[in-house]
């Protein structure tokens, strides 16, 4: 009886580490929304003013470096839900 409970408890264990990776890896769906619309917004500003497309490149760089950290920061919480705990 104590093995099945054992058994039974690293089987919830597993199934709830597998939840906590998919619920942090959603975030790059997130990711995706967000990069996609600092480029958008990009494209928009430069047709708007093309005189400023250098300064705009910079700030969408940096926008999309800023988001590209959700991601990478979602991916360290996954790996660590998953071998760490």
């Amino acid at each position: 009886m104590k093995e099945r409970d054992e058994t039974s408890q690293f089987e919830m264990l597993e199934g709830a580490k597998s939840m906590g990776v998919r619920a942090a890896t959603i975030a790059s769906a997130g990711v995706a929304v967000g990069i996609g619309n600092v480029f958008s917004s990009l494209i928009h500003s430069v047709a708007r003013n093309p005189s400023l497309a250098k300064q705009l490149f910079g700030y969408a760089i940096l926008g999309f470096a800023l988001t590209e950290a959700i991601a990478l920061f979602a991916l360290m919480m996954a790996f660590l839900i998953l071998f760490v705990f």
